[in-house]
């Protein structure tokens, strides 16, 4: 594996959606990198790309042509198992939805992954996941009984949990009330200060944005942009111009 100052890497991505009457383009020849130890939050007008970026960031997308590396290894050269075994151990996932499951308690929930990818974590390994996001004293229960804040710390000490290169995150504020969305985001900015992670975070919301180190802008699947150090203020007004310029 080569060394890189990237979790995440996109070279000159393009993919084109071909399935309805006309074609869509999803990315055009976007290049982007996202270091070690940043908060990067995407953002953009509805069509614009955003979550075909991170389904290419996380392998989850089929590319018409370019190249992404994770944390160095470029994920067109794996073969399906070797890609499977590669995002359990170096890509995170936050939803919007959860995605937890309803029978399983917060700690069966975050050890899942570590399961599937054929290891037994211990005890101790799952409890230091939930008391990463406050959540050690709620491991024994469903996620029916925790608010949809905990439900989502309890996503986030899943994605954790085998110590990911990138945590991605899809609107992860999107279903929460505006105190639920402040924790979850707080946790978000403490994990991108670890120099071993990145965060890469798709939302709507230029709050949620200015949390970030830098906000990148998409249009039409190409790149419209960036700002760093972003202010609520300022990426409001970036997204009114870019949806201007949309309609």
């Amino acid at each position: 594996m080569a060394v890189t100052e990237f979790a995440v890497e996109l070279r000159s991505v393009s993919k084109t959606y071909r399935s309805g009457p006309e074609p869509v383009v999803g990315l055009d020849r976007v290049s982007l990198g996202f270091p070690f130890g940043t908060f990067t939050a995407i953002m953009g007008p509805s069509g614009s790309g955003k979550s075909t970026l991170l389904r290419s960031a996380a392998g989850l997308e089929g590319m018409d042509s370019g190249q992404v590396l994770v944390d160095g290894t470029e994920l067109g050269g794996l073969k399906d198992k070797e890609l499977t075994l590669l995002r359990r151990e170096k890509i995170g996932f936050v939803f919007q939805s959860f995605n937890l499951l309803p029978s399983l308690t917060a700690a069966q929930n975050v050890a899942l992954p570590v399961k599937l990818a054929g290891r037994r974590p211990s005890r101790s390994e799952v409890l230091a996941a939930l008391s990463s996001v406050g959540l050690a004293d709620r491991a024994g229960h469903p996620p029916g009984e925790l608010s949809g804040g905990q439900q989502q710390r309890v996503a986030i000490a899943r994605a954790l949990i085998s110590r990911p290169a990138v945590v991605l995150a899809d609107e992860p504020t999107g279903a929460l009330d505006t105190k639920s969305g402040r924790e979850v985001l707080t946790l978000l900015r403490g994990l991108a200060d670890d120099a071993g992670r990145a965060v890469v975070m798709v939302t709507h919301d230029p709050v949620a944005a200015a949390r970030a180190d830098r906000v990148v802008f998409l249009t039409d699947g190409r790149l419209a942009g960036e700002l760093d150090r972003p202010t609520a203020e300022g990426v409001a007004a970036r997204m009114t111009s870019l949806e201007a310029v949309a309609c």
